[in-house]
């Protein structure tokens, strides 16, 4: 005679966790001990194979050369942060500008 196999229910599923979405963590604060940092937001980049073995390389560079560890994420997210206060102090004079307009 076959057995059933009991399984969850969706509400078991899509029930509230410990610390719902009003108390999750900002991205100012970390997550745990490990000192990732939480993002609520997500967009997705294309790179080519050429362009995502450069990023590795700096990954890698980063951490063997200068004792600085971040994974690619983290380095994408600073190289923004740095081009966007570029834009923001030198508009025209800008890198950002100046590589877009060729």
């Amino acid at each position: 005679m076959p057995r059933r196999v009991s399984l969850p229910g969706a509400e078991e599923f899509f029930r509230p966790t410990q610390g719902a979405a009003s108390s999750r963590a900002t991205p100012e604060e970390t997550s745990g001990t490990s000192g990732r940092v939480r993002h609520d937001e997500k967009i997705t980049i294309y790179l080519s194979g050429a362009e995502l073995l450069e990023l590795e390389q700096a990954r890698l560079s980063l951490r063997a050369q200068y004792g600085a560890a971040a994974d690619r994420g983290r380095v994408v997210r600073e190289a923004i942060a740095i081009t966007l206060a570029d834009l923001a102090e030198n508009g025209e004079n800008s890198q950002l500008v100046k590589r877009l307009k060729g």
